[in-house]
C-alpha cells in the first residue's frame, strides 16, 4: 500500500470516527436529557397524586399554586397547606410512586413548622436485601418557602437514569470497541508499510549487489565460449552455453525484480515513441522461433490490422511480449501452438495472443495478474517462477492505460 494511500485512509477514518463520536456524543446527552425530563415528570405527576390523596383524606385544600418544588435534581418538595401524618403519607408515596412504575429507593421527611426542623419518616428500599431506616436525623434540606410541607429525595436516580439508557449505553461501549479496533488498525497498517518497505529495501540491495557478479559471469561465459579449446570439445561447449543461458534467465529475472520496484515506487518513465506494433511482433517472434521449435510447438502470426502504430515505450512493450509468449510456451500439455493476431476495433488497435494451453480455472483468473501469486498446483510444481510476470505485464498496461483482458477455460 502506497504512503498516500495510507495517509487517505487514515485522514478519513479519523474524520469519520470524530463524526460518529460527535453523533453518538450528542444523541448520549440527548438521552440523558429526555430522561431527565421524564423522571421529573413521572415523579411531579405521582406527588401531585399524593397530595391530592391526603387533602381528600384531611378535608382539606391545596395551594392554587406552588403545589410541588424542584429544589435539586434528585430532591422534591411538596406544599400540602396543613400538617402530615406520617403513616398516611408513607402509604400513599409508595403508592402513587408504584403507581407510575417508579420503584426506586427513595426517603422523605416532614416539616414540622413549630420545632423549624425537619422530621424525618423513612427510606424506603426496593433492592433486594435494602435496610429501611428509622433515624429521625437526616440530611434534607430545609425549604423555608412552604410552612407545611414534606420532601421526597430519590438517592439513585443517577443509577437510574443510567439503567433507562442501556440500550445507548450498549451502542456507545460497541462504538468504543470499533475506535480501538480502528487505532489498532491503523497501527497494524503502519506497521506492515515499515516491514514491508524494510523487505523491499533488502530485495532491492539483494538485486542490485546480484548485477556485478551476473555481468561478470557474462564475460566469462562469452570468453569461455569464444575459445578455440572449447569449440572443439562439445561437451564443455555445452556447458558453456548452459552457464550463458542460465546466467541470461539469472540477469532477466533481476531486471524484472528491478524494474517492478521502481513500478512500485512510481519512479519510472515511460519513454513513449511511435511503435510500429507488427514490426515488433515479427522481431520477437523470430527471437522465440528456435526455442518453440526445439518444444515441437508453432507460431501462426496473422496481422489484419490497418492501422498498427501504436505510442508505445518499446523496452516494456517487447517485455511484455516476450512475458506473454513465454508463458504460452511453458504452460501447455503438449508442444505450444500460439497464434497471434492484430485488428483495429472502435478506432482501437486489439492485439490478441491465444494459445491451446493447460488454461486456468475461473477463480484464479482475476489473482494471476497479483504480484507473486501463481496458480496453486499441489506438491507439483513443473514450471518454476516468482510470479511476476504477468504483474509486470498488468503494471505496464496500467502505465499506458491499455485495457488488459484474460480469458481461459481449464485444458
Amino acid at each position: 500500500m502506497k504512503n498516500n494511500t495510507i495517509q487517505r485512509v487514515v485522514i478519513l477514518g479519523t474524520i469519520a470516527i470524530i463524526g460518529i463520536i460527535g453523533a453518538q456524543a450528542y444523541w448520549v446527552l440527548r438521552t440523558w436529557d429526555l430522561k431527565e425530563k421524564q423522571f421529573q415528570q413521572t415523579v411531579t405527576i405521582a406527588l401531585q397524586n399524593v397530595a391530592n390523596d391526603l387533602a381528600k383524606l384531611n378535608r382539606t385544600s391545596l395551594p392554587n399554586s406552588d403545589l410541588i418544588s424542584q429544589v435539586s435534581s434528585d430532591y422534591f418538595v411538596v406544599n400540602i397547606n396543613d400538617t402530615v401524618n406520617i403513616n398516611n403519607l408513607d402509604f400513599y408515596l409508595k403508592k402513587e410512586l408504584e403507581a407510575v412504575a417508579l420503584t426506586e429507593d427513595f426517603e422523605y421527611g416532614v416539616y414540622d413548622c413549630h420545632s423549624n426542623k425537619m422530621i424525618y419518616g423513612t427510606y424506603i428500599g426496593y433492592a433486594k436485601g435494602a435496610v429501611a431506616a428509622q433515624s429521625p436525623t437526616s440530611d434534607l434540606p430545609t425549604y423555608n418557602e412552604f410552612n407545611y410541607y414534606f420532601g421526597v429525595r430519590f438517592p439513585k436516580r443517577s443509577s437510574y437514569l443510567f439503567n433507562s439508557m442501556g440500550l445507548t449505553i450498549t451502542f456507545s461501549a460497541i462504538l468504543f470497541i470499533a475506535v480501538l479496533f480502528f487505532l489498532y488498525s491503523i497501527f497494524i497498517i503502519l506497521k506492515q508499510k515499515r516491514l514491508s518497505e524494510m523487505q523491499k529495501d533488502f530485495i532491492n540491495n539483494m538485486t542490485h549487489e546480484f548485477k556485478t557478479p551476473i555481468s561478470t559471469i557474462k564475460i566469462s561465459a562469452d570468453v569461455f565460449i569464444n575459445s578455440p579449446t572449447v569449440q572443439a570439445d562439445k561437451r564443455l561447449a555445452q556447458y558453456a552455453n548452459i552457464i550463458r543461458e542460465q546466467n541470461l534467465r539469472l540477469n532477466n529475472q533481476v531486471e524484472k525484480v528491478l524494474q517492478l520496484a521502481k513500478i512500485e515506487r512510481d519512479s519510472f518513465e515511460l519513454n513513449l515513441e511511435d511503435v510500429d506494433l507488427h514490426q515488433l511482433l515479427r522481431e520477437v517472434i523470430e527471437s522465440t522461433e528456435l526455442k518453440i521449435a526445439d518444444l515441437g510447438g508453432t507460431f501462426s502470426f496473422v496481422p489484419t490490422a490497418e492501422k498498427h502504430i501504436v505510442k508505445a515505450d518499446r523496452l516494456h512493450l517487447t517485455n511484455i511480449l516476450h512475458n506473454l509468449l513465454d508463458n504460452a510456451m511453458k504452460y501447455c500439455q503438449e508442444a505450444p501452438h500460439i497464434t497471434i493476431w492484430t485488428e483495429n476495433k472502435l478506432h482501437r488497435l486489439v492485439l490478441t495472443i491465444a494459445d491451446r494451453g493447460i488454461g486456468i480455472k475461473k477463480e484464479h483468473q482475476n489473482k494471476v495478474f497479483e504480484k507473486f501469486y501463481r496458480v496453486p498446483t499441489g506438491n507439483v510444481h513443473n514450471v518454476k517462477g516468482f510470479g511476476l510476470g504477468l504483474f509486470y505485464v498488468k503494471n505496464i498496461c496500467d502505465a499506458h492505460h491499455w485495457k488488459l483482458e484474460l480469458d481461459s477455460t481449464l485444458n
